[in-house]
Order: structure tokens, then C-alpha cells, then sequence
């Protein structure tokens, strides 16, 4: 049996696993629980599946319930700077001495199920899942919001019986594992949907759409649609952030700001406040409508559209995917359209490298300067240039750097003091950048 004594023991330990079995199945999770005494099972929780819009939709919701003076748990990967990020209370990561406590606890089970089941213990992911229902367990705050992994069918979180579900949006991502068209990635996310529990979607595209209402249907699960049920219309915005108002339940017309930048940050905003009017609906509690308005206001996401500096101003995005590069050319056509905007960026080899580039390309006044880095792991590399600008065709002419730091170089020669610098890209190369800006 393993030894832990340490933070970096337990690090260790936990990196160490397999990341994925053959076979996707619940249950193995679903015994490691029942070994651990299924604390999950006494916790108050809100699930939040998506392709993306995930990490925003939970820090819109635990703002919302800490200004409620709710005690929240959040859930969510990956980290940014530190692995204890992903497990946090009120927004603060669980200290390393207690997560050695649990590591050294969930051990023998390991262990265990190790030596007798076919194909061996427990992945990377559902330990760190295990880690953070015992720590919550221990804690019991007032809700726990839990972000899923990847899909929603056979992720690890897909174990608990939830107040609500949350499906933010449905795109193309880890097309490998959920399948290649929107149908079939929206079967995997509605896998998360509950009997009888209500199901809340965000802005997603009619041909999923249709699958996730067919699950809701089947699973007798009450659904509330953005555009249908809730309503939002964007306002003229302060100078950062966005305005927008909403209409849903039981709230008439009422205009919100929040502090994110981008239109998918208003649906965002939305869908996390019409969970929270549901949760508050089932519990009895009458919020303020100013408590709310603080709430979403209060909300922040580090590197998701994140402002660094001011002039020039610089910001750092995690758009990882198609989808969230859409989502940011939206925001550079539309905010930013008068000006000139330089974008740093570097992509993990298994995304749609190709298309990822060409959109941004292909957008007028974008300044495109392809970078690399390691990744997270071998087998999850940052692709290469070459793979990058093969056969691309693009307004202005794209450069590379041999790394982020040589980029920035290039950039701020040639950049003025009115233009603006995106960094962006995988949430892995954005978390080895924020330092040098943010201490």
C-alpha cells in the first residue's frame, strides 16, 4: 500500500492513474462510494453538464448563494494554478494538509478494489470526485454545485441524486468519447438528467435540443428552456462586463450587469439564475431581488475572459474548443470590432486545431500569433504550427513564436497602446501564463 505523507505524496498518488478505462461504466464509481459509506448521499447539490459554459455557470450560482448567505461547495476542472482549486468552499481550495487527510483515507479502498476488480481501481477522476464528496461530507455546507468532468452519462459525478440539473451548452468537443454529431453529444449530456428532477438548458442548438427534451420526457423531468421559459435580452453594457434583462419563473422584467464579458456570458448568467430562483422556489426562500442583483455582479471566473491589464488591455481567455473560439470571435465582432486585436494562442493536438485557427483567421481585424507548450500530459500535447497554419487562408498574415513568451515579445512591438492582446486557447497553456500577470 501507497504511503502518504506529504502534498506532493499525494499529488503524486493521484496524477498517477489511469485517466480512462475501456469501457465506460458507473459502476465502478458507484462502488468506491458504497466502500467510503456513500457520503454523497447526504449532500444538497445543483449538477452542471455542458460542452462549455460549465466553470461560469457555477461561479454565477455560487455567487448567487453566498449572497443569499448560503455556504457553497463547487466542484471543477481543471485548475488554473493549483490542483486544490478544483474542491473549494465559498471559493476558497481546500488546504493541502486536509487533502492529504482524505488521500490517505481513500487509500486502503483503492487498494482494495485494485487487488479484486478485472479492470483495477478507481481512474484519476473518480478519485478526485471521491475526494471531494467525503470533503463536503465532512463539511456539509448549505449546497454544492458539481461540475461534470466530460459528457454527463458515464462521468463520475453521475452518481448523485441532485436538486436540479444544469445543461449549459452542446457543441463539438471530445468528439472521441461523446460521438460526432450534436445528437449524439446530446445523449451523453442528458444522461445527467434525473427522474423527476428538474432539468434547466441553456441556449442549445435545435437538433440536440430535441434529443435532451426526448430524455426529459422519458425521465419525467420537469424542463426549463432558455428562450422559452426564461427570457434575456442584452442591454447597452457598462464599459466592462455585460447588461441584460431577465424574465422567467416567478421574476418579472428585471435588468442585471455582470462583471464577464461576452454574450454567452449573459446565457451563462441566465441559466444559473433560473436554478437558483428553482432552488430557492423548492426550499421556501424569498430573495432579495438587490441580494440577486449582487450576486451576479459579484461573480468572477479567472482566465474566462479575465482583464490583466488595463492599457493596453490585455485579457485571457480558455476558449479550448470550436465552440468557445466562436464564442470569442462573437465577443471581437461586437465589443471589439473598432479595433485592432492581437491574439495569442496555443491549442491542445486533440481539438479541432484546424477550424479553431481558420475561424479566427478569417475575422478582419484579428493579428493571429500561433505559439505551442507542452500540455497536460504525453499523451495530451499542444499542437505544432505546422499542424496549425496548414492550408490556412487568412485576412492578415499569421506568425508564430516558438513559445508564449517570445510571442508576447513580438506582439508588444508591434501593438499600440489602443489595441488589445488575447491570450487564448487551452485552459492549461492560459493557467502556465496567468502567472507572469496575476500574482
Amino acid at each position: 500500500m501507497k504511503k502518504i505523507a506529504t502534498y506532493d505524496d499525494a499529488l503524486n498518488f493521484i496524477h498517477g492513474r489511469t485517466q480512462f478505462k475501456k469501457i465506460p461504466t458507473l459502476k465502478r464509481m458507484q462502488l468506491l462510494m458504497q466502500q467510503l459509506g456513500d457520503p454523497q448521499e447526504n449532500l444538497q447539490m445543483i449538477h452542471v453538464a455542458g460542452t462549455n459554459g460549465k466553470g461560469s455557470t457555477t461561479a454565477f450560482l455560487r455567487s448567487l448563494f453566498m449572497a443569499q448567505g448560503q455556504e457553497v461547495g463547487t466542484f471543477t476542472s481543471p485548475f488554473l494554478t493549483r490542483f486544490n482549486e478544483r474542491i473549494s468552499l465559498d471559493g476558497v481550495p481546500i488546504d493541502d494538509d486536509q487533502l492529504v487527510k482524505l488521500v490517505q483515507k481513500i487509500i486502503p479502498v483503492i487498494d482494495h478494489l485494485d487487488r479484486t476488480l478485472p479492470e483495477g481501481g478507481p481512474t484519476e477522476f473518480e478519485i478526485v470526485t471521491a475526494l471531494m464528496f467525503m470533503y463536503f461530507n465532512q463539511i456539509k455546507p448549505d449546497i454544492v454545485i458539481v461540475e461534470v468532468g466530460i459528457g454527463g452519462q458515464f462521468d463520475s459525478t453521475n452518481i448523485i441524486t441532485p436538486i436540479a440539473s444544469i445543461i449549459t451548452t452542446i457543441g463539438y468537443d471530445h468528439m472521441r468519447l461523446l460521438g460526432d454529431t450534436l445528437p449524439e453529444i446530446a445523449s451523453q449530456k442528458g444522461g445527467i438528467i434525473k427522474p423527476s428532477i428538474p432539468v434547466i438548458t441553456g441556449k442549445i442548438p435545435d437538433d440536440a435540443r430535441n434529443t435532451i427534451l426526448q430524455i426529459a420526457a422519458d425521465q419525467a423531468a420537469p424542463i426549463y428552456q432558455y428562450g422559452t421559459d426564461y427570457k434575456v435580452t442584452k442591454e447597452t453594457a457598462p464599459k466592462w462586463g455585460e447588461q441584460f434583462s431577465y424574465s422567467g419563473l416567478n421574476l418579472l422584467k428585471t435588468t442585471f450587469n455582470i462583471s464577464l464579458l461576452g454574450d454567452y456570458q449573459i446565457d451563462n448568467a441566465a441559466t444559473a439564475l433560473t436554478a437558483f430562483l428553482l432552488y430557492c422556489d423548492k426550499k421556501g426562500i424569498k430573495p432579495a431581488i438587490q441580494d440577486i442583483k449582487t450576486g451576479l455582479k459579484r461573480a468572477s471566473w479567472s482566465g474566462r475572459m479575465e482583464r490583466v491589464n488595463e492599457q493596453p488591455l490585455i485579457i485571457l481567455d480558455g476558449a479550448h474548443n470550436l465552440p468557445a473560439i466562436q464564442a470569442v470571435i462573437q465577443t471581437i465582432e461586437t465589443t471589439f470590432k473598432q479595433q485592432e486585436v492581437y491574439v495569442l494562442i496555443a491549442i491542445l493536438a486533440d481539438k479541432q486545431v484546424h477550424q479553431m485557427i481558420a475561424a479566427l483567421a478569417a475575422v478582419k481585424n484579428v493579428h493571429l500569433v500561433i505559439t505551442t507548450f507542452t500540455g497536460p500530459t504525453q499523451k495530451r500535447p499542444g499542437a505544432v504550427s505546422e499542424q496549425l497554419l496548414k492550408n490556412q487562408h487568412s485576412v492578415n498574415s499569421i506568425q508564430t513564436a516558438a513559445n508564449w513568451q517570445a510571442g508576447l515579445v513580438k506582439i508588444t512591438q508591434e501593438m499600440s497602446q489602443d489595441d488589445i492582446l488575447l491570450i487564448t486557447g487551452s485552459l492549461y497553456f492560459i493557467s502556465e501564463v496567468r502567472p507572469f500577470f496575476k500574482d
